[in-house]
């Protein structure tokens, strides 16, 4: 009796962003097991495939050459898909394979692994409890405006990639829309020989990386410090705030930790309290 072949299935398989020992065992099975291996680069993937030892077809899939996603799956019913480094799906074409996968029926499997973001954001040393990707910026017009915007008005961190000709305007247009005191990091060349993570604020990084750079950039920016005004918006009057408080009998121990909630320091606040009160 004839076994049935094995039914199709797409996996994303993260490759290694700098050290080629950061490939998981498992990636490396999975790549021996396919039909074939889709690729945004073939020289690249080649490469790393020839590195593991692997012989399998290369496929093209990157953003000019996904129209043939379906006519892929339907020619290599086990298809591996690898970006150019790091985890498929974010920020490059692996989504749109997923999609055209997900509309034939086709089960997809995402392989854990190497990724650049995770890494820059915690060697930034910022809050990351709560953050934002943003991947890619817009190179330009309305809508890198608005995105810049809302990377300064939000009050988690927010991670971006960056290439590097871009970097040095990139961390310029930041300064203006944070501000240039808004601390930030940029990681570049992540677990290759020349790894780097420089800290401080827009500002600083903005001068330091004025003439450009090399590698895999990750810009990481902290969020909006307590208390400052949302651009666009007006910032709270504090002295009418706290007039209204001590008009209501409010004491100036509770009005100091109400101003101090809105963005005050401690000292500024019990001294408008205390004035406040002595007014009424």
């Amino acid at each position: 009796m004839t076994p049935e072949p094995p039914s199709p299935r797409v996996w994303l398989v993260p490759t290694p962003v700098g050290n080629l020992g950061d490939i998981t065992l498992r990636a490396v099975e999975v790549l021996r097991a396919v039909d074939a291996v889709a690729c945004e680069d073939t020289r690249r993937t080649g490469a790393l495939l020839a590195h593991l030892g692997i012989g399998k077809p290369l496929v093209r899939l990157d953003a000019h050459t996904m129209h043939r996603a379906a006519q892929v799956l339907e020619t290599y019913p086990r298809l591996a898909y690898v970006s150019d480094a790091g985890t498929p799906g974010i920020s490059d074409p692996g989504a749109e394979l997923v999609r055209a996968a997900v509309e034939a029926d086709i089960p997809v499997e995402v392989l854990p692994g190497p990724t650049a973001f995770v890494p820059a954001l915690v060697l930034s040393g910022l809050p990351n409890a709560r953050f934002t990707f943003e991947g890619f910026l817009p190179r330009s017009g309305r809508e890198r405006r608005e995105r810049l915007e809302a990377v300064a008005a939000r009050p988690e961190t927010t991670v971006l990639y960056e290439s590097p000709h871009r970097l040095a305007a990139t961390l310029a247009d930041l300064a203006q829309a944070c501000g240039e005191r808004r601390a930030a990091s940029v990681t570049r060349e992540l677990s290759k020989r020349f790894e780097e993570t420089a800290r401080g604020t827009l500002a600083e990084l903005s001068t330091r990386f004025a003439e450009g750079t090399r590698g895999e950039i990750v810009v990481v920016v902290a969020g909006r410090p307590a208390g400052e005004a949302v651009p666009g918006e007006e910032a709270p009057d504090h002295a009418a705030l706290a007039r209204t408080w001590a008009g209501e009998g409010r004491g100036a121990r509770e009005i100091r930790e109400l101003l101090m909630g809105q963005g005050l320091r401690k000292n500024d606040a019990y001294a408008l309290a205390l004035a406040v009160t002595q007014e009424t």
